[in-house]
């Protein structure tokens, strides 16, 4: 990927409900007048492949953004 400024929020647990990390995420990007510069990417930090436990998964996010007035 090339390179971005993104906002980046941590799921912990499942993923049954990743959404609200989303959401939130998005609520917080949408506050600070930021806007999506490209797709969003998940690394998956911890994942099924690592370990069985859901409790133990950790999912990055990562939403680019760029600031949608100059000088902010």
């Amino acid at each position: 990927m090339p390179p971005a400024d993104v906002a980046v929020a941590v799921h912990s647990g499942r993923h049954d409900d990743i959404d609200v990390t989303y959401g939130r995420l998005g609520s917080w990007v949408v506050e600070h007048a930021l806007a999506v510069d490209g797709p969003v990417d998940e690394t998956y930090v911890v994942g099924p492949r690592d370990t069985p436990t859901p409790a133990d998964w950790r999912t990055e996010i990562g939403w680019p953004v760029f600031r949608l007035t100059p000088g902010d």
